[in-house]
């Protein structure tokens, strides 16, 4: 219980290397949330609405492509930010932009992929309405985005909890620098190898609470919109 109440003491007294640590994790993850979705929204309604050949194997990728290992992720973007590598000039190996665009990777298929589903089935659902207003495909992908809004909005916080529980590609692409790239999950892992059971107990009390709270957001919105729909 000891350990239980000093974990909890460290979150309360708001310990400043906690704080720091909770900030950039959220400030990483919801950078690559926004990015993917700016990214995965318009490519998966896209990949909804056209018809071309190969489509099939191009949905076949994007759904296998959600199941990525995070080390893969992260050793691809390493390869992408090395020295030798194409992007080593821009010098962005260990920080946070290296691993903004490791969670993007990780994120952007889990967008695709939901929000191809969500598109393709409303436009099963609603293109004889939509053709007898002359609207064509691509106009109405913003009405279809927006009436699958709260479906989209359960696969964007699922994105957002694999990537903030996420620890293999953002160790590899951020080197867990203490003050600079290290986020909740690097060190409870650091910590807990170390001995500071207390710093990594009260990190995995706030990644917790992350969690159930998107998982409660999540839920609330979906109610929301049944509710709404109904």
């Amino acid at each position: 219980m000891s350990l239980i109440a000093t974990a909890l003491d460290l979150i309360l007294s708001g310990d400043a290397i906690l704080l720091d640590i909770i900030a950039l994790s959220l400030r990483v993850t919801l950078s690559a949330v926004a990015i993917g979705c700016m990214i995965g929204l318009p490519i998966g309604a896209g990949l909804a609405m056209a018809r071309f050949a190969g489509r099939g194997v191009v949905i076949v990728l994007v759904n296998a492509l959600m199941g990525l290992p995070p080390v893969v992720a992260g050793l691809l973007i390493y390869l992408l930010l090395s020295r030798s590598g194409p992007l080593g000039p821009l010098d962005l190996l260990f920080s946070p932009t290296a691993m903004i665009l490791a969670q993007t990777v990780l994120i952007l298929p889990i967008v695709i992929a939901l929000t191809r589903s969500v598109v393709e089935d409303l436009w099963g659902e609603y293109e004889e309405q939509l053709r007898s207003l002359n609207t064509s495909k691509l106009r109405a992908i913003p009405t279809l985005l927006w009436d699958g809004r709260f479906s989209l909005l359960t696969g964007v916080l699922a994105g957002f909890g694999r990537a903030s529980a996420e620890v293999g590609a953002v160790l590899i692409v951020g080197g867990n620098i203490a003050g600079h790239t290290r986020t909740m999950t690097t060190a409870i892992t650091l910590e807990t190898s170390r001995g500071n059971l207390a710093l990594a107990v009260a990190l995995g009390m706030v990644l917790m609470t992350v969690t159930l709270a998107l998982n409660a957001a999540a839920y609330g919105a979906g109610q929301w919109g049944r509710r709404i729909a109904g």
